[in-house]
């Protein structure tokens, strides 16, 4: 009897212990234990999805053939197409219409100008031809002579209330899962992530940190002239109604040479304005990887390339075909877009 009884009790303590270790399990794969979550859940299964986890497991694996030191995993990212949307016109340039409109009363001599006419007209064809130069020559006068704090607040308005004419979102809503979820698991394999954009790095810097987790300080991108000054007894830097730098096409490599110091290994674009930054990162030594997103998901976002005054794709696809360069497709690649609304 004794030893039916101690019997019974053995069963159902084993029983218990079955249980408590399969529910141990359960809550450790719903809390995405395991080792085996999906760094890129937005990302559809494919050749796009493996080529990156390939290359970045060779890179970051100690013993394999291609790894690479993290100190030299650089990875850049053009801004406008690449880690936002960038149409019907770029969304700085929609920033820049109201900084000159307000402007304008001072100036004039803009009566003439093509671009403050395109401007004025919201002509987003005559904008896109004309690109960032002119655009950018209006801005640099019309916020001369104010201080890098006031305008990085002026910036931070404008994104506060302005929504995509189009998508009626704020702008910083309009940035890629997809990407989102790259960026982070590249920093956490070890890389350092970089924006190397044609727009300015006074519009950017005020709002990256916070949407792309990309500090500041990892910025590269066109440059207004700056000056230090005396305002009040206090020291600040003012702005300057001249163009320092234009970080755009063949100004990429260079940028990334004078800002960042080291070739990249991992290179993002979209357009043929990235065409030479994607050529330096992969004329490197050693594993390197080009990749460049395909805008052809007209239903989610916006369907472009070869003939497109924004974000225009043409010599850049061709090079990518030839050189086996890995091209993502928004509409195939991507399971999701944009993040979901925040309200």
């Amino acid at each position: 009897m004794q030893g039916e009884q101690r019997l019974g009790i053995w069963q159902r303590t084993r029983r218990w212990l079955v249980l408590g270790a399969a529910a141990l399990v359960l809550a450790a794969c719903a809390s995405g234990g395991g080792g085996n979550t999906d760094p890129l859940p937005s990302w559809n299964e494919g050749t796009s999805k493996q080529a990156i986890l390939k290359f970045v497991d060779g890179v970051t694996r100690e013993g394999s053939p291609s790894y690479v030191a993290p100190a030299e995993r650089i990875a850049t990212f053009d801004n406008d197409g690449t880690l936002w949307a960038e149409q019907p016109l770029y969304f700085q340039f929609l920033f820049m219409l109201e900084q000159v409109k307000a402007a304008a009363p001072q100036h004039p001599e803009w009566k003439d100008n093509a671009a403050f006419k395109a401007l004025v007209a919201n002509d987003h064809a005559a904008l896109a031809e004309m690109g960032h130069k002119p655009i950018l020559e209006l801005l640099m006068v019309a916020n001369s002579g104010m201080s890098n704090e006031a305008y990085d607040q002026t910036i931070r308005d404008w994104l506060a209330s302005a929504r995509h004419p189009k998508l009626k979102r704020p702008f910083t809503e309009l940035v890629y899962q997809p990407q989102l979820e790259l960026l982070a698991y590249l920093r956490s394999k070890g890389f350092k992530t970089f924006i190397v954009s044609g727009g300015s790095v006074e519009f950017m810097r005020p709002w990256v940190e916070k949407v792309y987790g990309i500090p500041p300080e990892q910025v590269v991108g066109s440059q207004q002239g700056m000056k230090f000054d005396m305002a009040g007894g206090k020291p600040v830097l003012m702005r300057e109604p001249k163009i320092d730098f234009i970080d755009d096409g063949p100004g990429k490599p260079v940028g990334i040479y004078k800002q960042i110091g080291r070739r990249p290994i991992l290179a993002f674009g979209n357009s043929d304005g990235d065409l030479q930054m994607l050529q330096y990162t992969v004329a490197g030594s050693g594993a390197r990887m080009a990749l460049i997103v395909h805008h052809d998901d007209a239903a989610r976002e916006f369907a472009y390339d070869r003939q497109s005054k924004i974000g225009k794709l043409d010599k850049a696809w061709d090079e990518a075909k030839a050189k086996g360069w890995t091209v993502v497709s928004m509409q195939r690649d991507w399971k999701q877009v944009f993040p979901a609304p925040k309200n």
